[in-house]
């Protein structure tokens, strides 16, 4: 009962602030190349050609933008818009919850829409619902995970746009979880990249969406469904397979046409490439393979105070420029290479020496953060070997949907605070008068 009433004040919240989201009146130009920005800069490694309208790719540690084509022009993300749609639910429900498809889900069971044919009172888990939205791109999976995530189909919506104000989407708005065409679901090769980012923070995510086969297991309607990923960087079979592709989402309308935000890791820097609008998903793929094969080739990472800073081969500290700005209440030093921004470095505080540091107490203390380093670096690589959905502890998923929030936004949840102390007041009146 109180779980119940807890969720339904936090909707309550996603609807209120996602009230103050305004929907644009934006152009979606397709048809026309974007611009590329990065080529423009001084001493900027070369870039090779990109086929699609639009482009992005970024580091994902930072954020930091290593190659640019019109990546802020709106564009339609068809399917990968179900990138945001996993990961809103995931950060509000268990992959234990169950879900149950109603008229609500079965309606975008379709000839000519992506679907695993769930049927109308069919019971599966939501985990299997997530896997079912990514691998099979499955569009009545999304309405209902939206349906049951949100309360309803319209407040996860809100939850989206909410999500995507939050990750500093500027230019993005959604109307349906799964991104079927309508004039007013559009977003940009950079909102999608900032998306996406967001999600490889989560183990779980990045479990769900290194997968290229999945079983989910016979329902109360029907037998067992075995899924295969229709990603060509993903599947080894494919002549377009990436052995460095941690996972990626297709999309495709026939306004949209081809689209493609996927993620490449090695030798411990992870980029992030979108590419929007091309006539078949193979330019999708090859252009992602360039971008990436740039990335790794012409970039390194520079240590800068013990931040790790992805920076043209070559570079040094001393090349870079340097701006203090508050961000999110913590002073950082913003750094920029030639004018474009290459990430985030927190201020330097100094630290009073200490008036004694006895060398046995030194190397006592020394000894313990070896040791404590050497046992995190084994706990990362058991956790590694393991199905990350069994190990995640519940609480990983609560957190995120509150978080870098505007003051007016803290304003708004400080008032709705309040009335949860009043509704658990009368509640428990209640209680007590019941009991006697």
């Amino acid at each position: 009962m109180t779980k119940r009433i807890w969720r339904a004040f936090a909707f309550l919240a996603a609807g209120i602030l996602a009230s103050s989201v305004t929907v644009q009146a934006v152009t979606i130009n397709n048809g026309s190349m974007g611009i590329v920005a990065t080529d423009s800069i001084q001493n900027w490694p070369q870039a090779p050609a990109v086929t699609s309208e639009t482009a992005v790719l970024m580091d994902a540690s930072t954020g930091a933008i290593l190659y640019d084509k019109g990546m802020d022009d709106y564009r339609y993300p068809a399917s990968t818009t179900k990138l945001m749609t996993i990961l809103v639910s995931m950060e509000n429900s268990s992959p234990k919850d169950q879900v149950t498809f109603t008229e609500t889900g079965i309606r975008d069971v379709k000839w000519d829409s992506s679907n695993i044919a769930a049927q109308l009172g069919e019971v599966m888990s939501m985990r299997d619902c997530w896997e079912a939205a990514y691998i099979k791109s499955a569009n009545e999976v999304c309405t209902q995970i939206a349906e049951t995530t949100g309360g309803s189909e319209a407040d996860f919506v809100n939850m989206m746009n909410q999500r995507a104000q939050e990750l500093g989407c500027t230019n993005t708005h959604f109307t349906n979880a799964n991104g079927l065409p309508d004039p007013e679901h559009y977003s940009t090769a950079h909102d999608m990249a900032k998306i996406m980012q967001q999600g490889l923070k989560s183990k779980r995510f990045r479990n769900l969406i290194g997968k290229t086969d999945y079983t989910i297991k016979a329902t109360n309607l029907s037998a067992a469904r075995q899924m295969h990923t229709h990603m060509p960087m993903m599947a080894k079979e494919s002549s377009l397979y990436y052995e460095s592709c941690i996972g990626g989402k297709t999309g495709f309308t026939n306004d949209a046409k081809h689209t493609l935000v996927v993620a490449a890791e090695r030798d411990g820097r992870t980029y992030i490439a979108v590419t929007m609008r091309t006539d078949d998903l193979g330019i999708n793929c090859k252009d992602s393979i360039s971008l990436f094969d740039y990335a790794f080739d012409n970039f390194e990472s520079l240590n800068v105070n013990g931040t790790l800073l992805t920076v043209p081969k070559g570079i040094t500290v001393n090349d870079l420029q340097a701006e203090t700005q508050n961000v999110n209440g913590t002073d950082m030093n913003s750094y920029s290479y030639n004018g474009q921004f290459v990430g985030y470095v927190p201020v330097a505080v100094a630290t009073p020496e200490p008036t004694e540091a006895p060398a046995e107490t030194a190397a006592t203390e020394t000894d313990a953060q070896t040791d404590e380093t050497a046992g995190e670096v084994v706990s990362d690589q058991e956790a590694a070997g393991q199905e990350a959905e069994e190990t995640e502890q519940e609480t990983e998923k609560t957190g995120n949907f509150f978080s870098d929030l505007s003051q007016t936004s803290k304003i708004l949840l400080g008032v709705m605070g309040g009335m949860i102390v009043l509704l658990l007041i009368l509640l428990f009146a209640l209680r007590r008068k019941e009991n006697r």
